[in-house]
């Protein structure tokens, strides 16, 4: 890891902190990658090979039971192998693209305090999240969490390895206990159901019904940061269904179907560069019952701050002609 100070004329001053992930061996980046992004794959795959290859129906009950056990038993997070496993990927895995990540002012994220760090799009996977994980250390917080699908802790090996990165199910009541535990969470406010509205041609923010994370960091007093991933939309190629019929299945499930793909047809992830600029934390009062109108407000300045930030970065990261949707 690399940091330097960025003082670039453009149409507003900008002046920021830069952080580089560190390039390793393409084994070990592989291996990060893989285990970090290979698990729903790796479901499918077997899945596909046990059905295929396996001729006793009670090996073939036995290991779909194995599977179902991999979904409920409980899972350590502060497991020995588990934090090993994390700091693995957390190291390794940020130099494969690589992901630089821009600090637009430091000394303003206290590692004692908790943040919502509210990042957007959400793109296939919200890949460049990571970046502001604690496994990492490109960021200066010591204790973070994301917030992700239900579905992901219903996926066996996916759940595990998961959680052992720092993800927690996407619940209003683990947002808030988590803040007033200390840690900072990394939010998509988007969701997944900005998959529905992903286009190849621009960027799609879906906000403007996005009231929830807002109304949480009120409650607990934590600043918001605007977070802005560019670069994210190519590391996969992708495609889906159009249509009235595709959204009404997409919504009737609450996820969006789609085919990706990445390097030689497989789920490595292409090596492509990402830029993950962090904005200035929104400061927040406290109000355990915030009203609509403080809602929207606090809202209304996320939303602005986070098309700044779009603005001001998209150059330096090498998508000047890109244009972002609010929607």
């Amino acid at each position: 890891m690399s940091m330097e100070t960025m003082d670039d004329p453009m149409t507003e001053e900008m002046e920021s902190t830069v952080i580089h992930s560190t390039p390793h061996s393409t084994m070990r980046s592989l291996t990060a990658i893989m285990i970090w992004l290979g698990a729903i794959h790796l479901n499918i795959a077997l899945f596909v090979v046990v059905l295929l290859f396996c001729r006793s129906t009670s090996v073939l009950f036995l290991i779909l039971g194995f599977f179902v056990l991999l979904s409920v038993i409980p899972v350590d997070d502060k497991s020995r192998f588990g934090q090993a496993l994390a700091s693995y990927v957390g190291k390794y895995a940020p130099g494969y693209f690589p992901i630089t990540v821009h600090i637009e002012d430091v000394k303003a994220l206290d590692p004692n305090k908790s943040y919502v760090l509210a990042a957007e799009p959400h793109s296939i996977f919200p890949i460049g999240c990571l970046s502001l994980m604690s496994i990492t250390g490109l960021l200066p917080l010591s204790k973070t969490k994301a917030l992700a699908s239900s579905a992901v802790f219903y996926t066996p090996i996916l759940r595990q390895t998961g959680t052992w990165l720092g993800l927690t199910v996407a619940t209003k009541e683990n947002f808030i206990n988590y803040l007033k535990a200390g840690y900072s969470c990394v939010v998509t406010p988007g969701g997944v159901q900005e998959i529905l509205y992903m286009n190849h041609d621009s960027e799609v923010a879906f906000l403007k019904k996005r009231y929830g994370f807002v109304r949480v960091a009120i409650q607990t007093g934590s600043s918001i940061v605007p977070v802005f991933c560019f670069g994210q939309r190519d590391v996969y190629k992708w495609w889906k269904p159009k249509g009235k019929l595709y959204l009404w299945l997409a919504r009737a499930i609450r996820f969006a179907p789609l085919v990706f793909w990445g390097a030689f047809g497989s789920p490595i992830p292409y090596c492509k560069p990402m830029h993950v600029v962090v904005g200035r934390p929104i400061r927040v009062n406290e109000n355990p019952n915030p009203s609509d109108e403080e809602v929207v407000e606090l809202h209304a300045q996320y939303v602005s701050a986070l098309e700044k930030l779009f603005l001001k970065y998209r150059k330096v990261s090498g998508f000047s002609d890109m244009e972002l949707s609010i929607i």
